[in-house]
């Protein structure tokens, strides 16, 4: 297992580092094998059998077949964790095998011929009878001559000519994983299950797909409608207490009529199951206004004792003595309308998840406008993050604040630090600020900037918040946190708080959430030169 781990970054790569042999070989059951379909700089199929508690490998350029005519190459590889046999997923360009990964086939095997399959492996042939979805009878091993000056080693696969034969049999016509059914184009597209190296092998394979909600139903909205000022609230699955429902809670906007709370928890069920993805298995710090928008409101951390048990939440086994230990975590969507019910009219959650709050999901950039920073000059600064983010070849989002300032979404895969995250953002603001220094202010404290913009890299920090996606804000009008595309940085239109909970709803349904590409934590920061 030495050789594994010393030619892999877990900082950077998803793969399991591996629990060791000794908790690993305590299964109780069969011998595993597993073959995963790889692309990396070529397509090959990686064969691995379960022996004293590590996966003993070989990588199969043209994958194992059942056809007992076909001879193919071997070469024998380092050795891996049992963890591997459940890895699918893309592992970063740039690492070692960097590619996209199935699980192709997996199941049992019975060595034969043998007492000690590794003593067999080392007298170099290995006769493997298999039990798979795909695989099933005799494989056989066989090493031809000695290893290269890689240290690897040519072996030659082959099926016996058992029950289980089929002539002409082509592993490259059966190329869906037994895992999920998705084939290695579909895992690189949109990749929903990877291995978190940081958690203990029972929690660390991870699907990313985020679970689909239903919105509620014209009969759940239109109870809603009917309520009178106070009463129960039955949606998604819950029975919510809601109260002051005809209170105004944001001022109308240029002599619009105000938002009032029945409107904002109508608009919160709509939204709620765009939202969730973006709030699901994250704490979350509330902004509360009891009092409606025109009010001085308070920041909100601690769920209080009063709140219903149902509702998902963490404790923060790092929290100080004085600090908030109980958080709400929306992991689904009637706990968003118990939020907005409970005068949170402004969402932000950490940028880390519950399961690894000390590691990132997101890379962020938040754009914040001085007090003379007029909305074109916001724009210069955007524009050049975007086409810095298209030079490093880096997948980034836009998102407007509701507010008046631009904020920039880089999605990765669990590993970095905050302080690698917000290092390598600060890195890029930097050398954009650099190109408009007249616009740039990196003083701390706003009354020090001038009026200038602060390109504010130090929200990539533990337990730092950045206003959700789809969450309203406290202004008149309601305006969202809308997210846009790059290409909507160029239209006259655009205003940082173009959208509001009376108009975003629309454009979701004509154009879909362009934000969705946030939740693909697959990407790897580039390193800067």
């Amino acid at each position: 297992m030495g050789a594994y781990r010393s030619m892999r970054d877990f900082g950077r790569t998803p793969e399991p580092a591996g629990a060791g042999a000794a908790a690993s070989a305590a299964t109780g059951t069969a011998p595993r094998f597993v073959v995963q379909r790889h692309r990396a700089r070529r397509l090959h199929y990686d064969l691995r059998f379960e022996m004293d508690g590590v996966l003993v490998s070989w990588a199969v350029p043209k994958g194992p077949t059942l056809d007992p005519a076909a001879r193919h190459l071997a070469v024998h590889v380092e050795d891996h964790p049992l963890e591997y046999a459940d890895f699918e997923g893309v592992i970063p360009a740039g690492e070692y095998g960097g590619g996209d990964v199935v699980v192709w086939d997996r199941g049992t095997w019975v060595w034969h011929e043998t007492d000690d399959p590794r003593a067999a492996v080392a007298a170099g042939e290995l006769h493997a009878e298999v039990h798979g979805e795909k695989l099933r009878g005799r494989l056989v091993l066989v090493r031809r001559g000695e290893a290269d000056e890689h240290g690897k080693e040519q072996w030659l696969l082959l099926h016996k000519r058992d029950e289980h034969a089929v002539d002409g049999w082509d592993p490259e016509d059966h190329p869906r994983s037994v895992l999920s059914g998705r084939t290695n184009d579909e895992v690189k597209a949109d990749p929903d299950r990877l291995w978190r190296s940081d958690t203990p092998a029972a929690e660390a394979s991870v699907d990313l797909r985020p679970e689909a909600v239903a919105p509620p139903t014209e009969e759940e909205l239109a109870a809603l409608d009917a309520l009178p000022a106070a009463g129960t609230w039955e949606v998604f699955g819950r029975r919510l207490r809601v109260t002051n429902l005809d209170k105004p809670l944001f001022p109308g906007r240029e002599g619009g009529a105000p938002v009032t709370k029945r409107e904002l928890l109508r608009y919160v069920a709509r939204v709620a199951p765009t939202a969730l993805p973006y709030l699901r298995g994250r704490a979350l710090n509330m902004h509360r206004y009891p009092e409606g928008a025109a009010k001085a409101g308070f920041w909100h951390k601690e769920l209080p004792t009063h709140a219903p048990a149902w509702l998902p939440r963490w404790d923060n086994p790092e929290a100080d003595p004085g600090e908030s230990t109980t958080y709400l975590v929306v992991d689904e969507p009637a706990a968003l309308v118990w939020a907005a019910n409970f005068g949170a009219l402004e969402w932000h959650a950490w940028t880390s998840l519950t399961t690894a709050p000390h590691r990132p999901t997101y890379a962020l950039v938040d754009l914040d406008p001085g007090t003379a920073t007029p909305w074109e000059d916001l724009l210069v600064l955007a524009r050049l993050h975007r086409d810095a983010f298209a030079h490093l070849g880096v997948r980034a989002f836009p998102k407007l604040t509701g507010r008046r300032g631009i904020q920039v979404w880089v999605p990765i895969a669990v590993g970095p630090s905050f302080d690698e995250t917000r290092a390598w953002v600060e890195r890029v603001s930097r050398t954009v600020g650099a190109v408009v220094p007249d616009l740039v202010s990196w003083r701390w404290e706003v009354r020090e900037r001038g009026g200038q913009a602060r390109l504010d890299y130090t929200q990539n920090a533990i337990n730092k918040t950045l206003v959700a996606p789809y969450s309203p804000r406290a202004a008149a009008g309601a305006p969202v946190s809308a997210p846009i595309t790059w290409d909507e940085l160029d239209e006259p239109w655009l205003r940082p708080d173009a959208f509001t909970v009376r108009t975003v709803l629309d454009r979701l349904a004509e154009r879909g959430d362009p934000f969705a590409g946030v939740l693909r934590r697959d990407q790897r920061l580039p390193p800067l030169a």
